[in-house]
């Protein structure tokens, strides 16, 4: 799948969004893509998993055990990467802030796991569940996610594998462009419903 397919993908859910928006990280942008959009067409997410499974290499896929996403945003993510890559599927959660493995999910010691993620912006979520799989026994080989934000500039701490890679301008919260500045801002993201 080429980018201009995945991106199609998006425009096709009405998830490529302009308007002026809170990421996680709290930097701001002027273009979101809502991963559970594209997310919600089952056939649409099965068709980005398994585009996405093509680009791990099979060195690292015959050693996986299992993927573990972080919950929210990657939850549908990673049980479509789970069926793509013929693995069980987990994720992990902050019921108390931080992130764990819950519900009864549990990984064999030293057990290879894949971290799927919806989208990355800075790494930081993605780095936190990487510590709660290891926390957990297991050990992330690979993390992999539908979009990288990041600009190419997120350091996991393994081999990171987007299925498309979206360039967007990020600005923090007060070195806002006058143009982005006089919209106002939504937090579109699974952590907030509005912000200012």
């Amino acid at each position: 799948m080429t980018d201009d397919e995945v991106l199609a993908e998006f425009r096709a859910a009405g998830a490529l969004l302009e308007g002026h928006f809170i990421l996680s990280s709290g930097l701001r942008s002027p273009r979101y893509l809502q991963c559970a959009r594209v997310l919600m067409n089952p056939a649409r997410a099965a068709r980005l998993a398994e585009a996405l499974a093509l680009k791990i290499p099979d060195k690292i896929k015959i050693q996986l055990g299992a993927v573990v996403s972080p919950a929210m945003g990657g939850v549908i993510a990673g049980h479509e990467m789970g069926r793509a890559l013929g693995l069980d599927a987990m994720f992990v959660e902050r019921p108390e802030g931080v992130f764990g493995l819950r519900r009864g999910f549990r990984l064999d010691p030293g057990q290879k796991v894949l971290l799927m993620e919806d989208v990355v912006t800075t790494g930081l979520s993605s780095r936190e569940a990487i510590k709660a799989v290891e926390d957990a026994g297991g050990e992330v080989i690979a993390a992999a996610s539908l979009v990288d934000r990041s600009n190419g500039t997120a350091d996991l701490g393994v081999p990171f594998f987007p299925l498309v890679r979206l360039d967007v301008p990020t600005y923090a919260a007060d070195a806002l462009p006058a143009e982005l500045a006089a919209i106002p801002a939504v937090k579109p993201g699974s952590r907030a419903k509005v912000a200012a």
